[in-house]
């Protein structure tokens, strides 16, 4: 009975991921077959907290209570049966269809969770934790008038992201000791990584996240370029706003450049790991350059790229992916008409 129960939740995992996630579920099965489980596992788990923080109709205490009450699911210490429960007949229609039937069989993926080594579950609650804690901190204050610097950008995009880079990176060094060899570099590149893909998703949803009255752009480099964030509005031509988005993107490549040193520290032989960070990151760059050069887009979908662009991606990422002289070309010809800011590692906030 319990190899069926297994199976049955293998099985689930395995179909949910298509429902909440095209991009992951193309890239996860890039990976060996060993981590294939453990991140889609761990993707789900975000996905979780990610649902909670995103219903709108889950007032802020009842979202900083699930999202508490999900971290003790995970840790072992609370029933996501319970969880599931209480959180499903909550959820507005604003959540999609996928992620209602994710919720409601939280305690399938939670089994799974906790068939893990020691090692894979302590970096998956870490990741829970922070995560959850972080973004219902975030929640609470959110607003149109955006964050109040480049260090709470940083700080968001750490818990909605960067976090989920040093999981990953324990999870690739729990998988090869020729990966952890390099592994107090890449912690720190991971977090790099993560904020490059957020600041993406940032800045191509900034219309989409107006609408339901938040906005994650820093007000000190608008400020900086003459513009007032409260003038904010879709399709701006207005040169400041447009300075200002222009560094946004500058710092946001730069991450993804480290993303890119990340992946290269990555052994030229686990092509499948490589394959599952170069996807996503040239996904990012492709999009960082539909806004740039549409500064003035007035919806999310202006600047989607193409099916096109994604298969593209993936047959010239994939045919390079263990020639980093290759692939630092690849990024610097793809990324050349993108703003440069001045950049280094060291600026990386510290968070533990």
């Amino acid at each position: 009975m319990t190899s069926l129960i297994r199976t049955d939740d293998e099985h689930y995992q395995d179909h949910i991921l298509q429902g909440v996630s095209r991009t992951f579920a193309l890239t996860i099965p890039q990976l060996p077959e060993s981590l294939r489980r453990v991140i889609g596992n761990a993707y789900l788990l975000c996905r979780i907290t990610d649902t909670i923080e995103d219903d709108n109709a889950l007032t802020t205490e009842q979202t900083r209570q699930l999202t508490d009450m999900f971290a003790e699911v995970v840790h072992g210490t609370a029933s996501a049966e319970e969880f599931a429960q209480t959180l499903y007949p909550l959820l507005s229609s604003h959540t999609i269809p996928a992620e209602h039937d994710l919720i409601k069989n939280t305690a399938a993926v939670i089994r799974i969770t906790h068939s893990f080594n020691t090692t894979q579950r302590m970096a998956l609650e870490r990741c829970v934790r922070i995560m959850a804690k972080g973004m219902a901190d975030y929640q609470e204050t959110e607003s149109l008038q955006g964050l109040k610097d480049l260090a709470a950008m940083n700080q968001y995009c750490y818990y909605v992201a960067g976090v989920v880079g040093e999981m990953l990176t324990e999870l690739f060094c729990d998988y090869s000791a020729d990966i952890g060899v390099h592994k107090a570099r890449l912690m720190k590149l991971s977090v790099s990584f993560g904020q490059g893909l957020q600041m993406t998703n940032i800045l191509k949803d900034i219309w989409d996240d107006r609408k339901r009255g938040a906005c994650w752009l820093p007000q000190d480099i608008l400020q900086k370029h003459g513009f007032d964030i409260g003038r904010l509005q879709p399709g701006m031509s207005d040169p400041d706003f447009q300075a200002g988005l222009a560094e946004l993107i500058g710092i946001a490549k730069n991450h993804l450049h480290n993303a890119l040193t990340y992946t290269c520290l990555i052994p030229a032989h686990e092509k499948g790991i490589r394959r599952f960070c170069l996807w996503a990151l040239g996904m990012a760059i492709l999009t960082l350059n539909k806004i740039n050069e549409r500064r003035d887009f007035s919806d999310g979908a202006q600047v989607k790229i193409t099916r096109r662009s994604v298969k593209a991606t993936i047959v010239t990422t994939s045919l390079f992916a263990g020639q980093d002289w290759a692939l630092r070309l690849l990024f610097k010809w793809t990324a050349r008409n993108l703003p440069d800011v001045d950049f280094s590692t060291a600026e990386l906030p510290e968070f533990k």
